[in-house]
């Protein structure tokens, strides 16, 4: 009986050991990809950490069942999903973070496609869209925030480097 719990104790302790290793590894880019979902700032961004704490408690409760399958792939999905499920309360990004100016829907496929690097096949499956329509709001959503550099950079002042066209002259 003893050696049965000492190595259930033992299977619990590499199974946090894990578990931590994983949360060290991935959690940073994690709350990175929820900040920007949520259209937080990076000092400022309560939501996505619950929704980061809620992503990673589910990954933890199935890490034993894992078995081939990527922790990280299924932390972004989980994180993904409770976002898609609760973007409504998040629409217009009252954060002010980066991606403020997109709707909810907008930022989870730009962050998916262009942050994460997920193809588009899964992009459409995780939201149940069509790939042609992933395309579309992607292309939208890059040239809103594209319109919106330009305009900050107006509004700074005369547009700056980042505007003037390219002359080809070397300095």
């Amino acid at each position: 009986m003893r050696e049965q719990q000492r190595g259930r104790s033992a299977e619990r302790a590499r199974r946090n050991r894990e578990f931590e290793a994983f949360v060290a590894g991935a959690a940073g880019r994690l709350l990175h990809a929820a900040t920007l979902l949520t259209a937080e700032t990076r000092a400022r961004n309560p939501y996505a950490q619950a929704l980061l704490t809620a992503a990673l408690a589910h990954t933890y409760a199935v890490w034993d069942r894992l078995r081939d399958e990527d922790p990280y792939d299924l932390a972004r999905r989980d994180l993904a999903a409770r976002f898609a499920r609760t973007a409504w309360r998040h629409h217009g990004g009252q954060g002010g973070g980066v991606l403020a100016v997109l709707s909810p829907q907008e930022r989870l496929v730009v962050v998916l496609r262009l942050y994460e690097g997920v193809a588009e096949e899964q992009v459409a499956a995780l939201l149940g869209l069509s790939e042609a329509r992933v395309r579309a709001v992607c292309a939208r959503s890059v040239a809103t925030l594209r319109a919106a550099a330009r305009g900050a950079a107006e509004a700074r002042g005369g547009a700056g480097a980042a505007s003037r066209p390219d002359t080809g002259a070397a300095a």
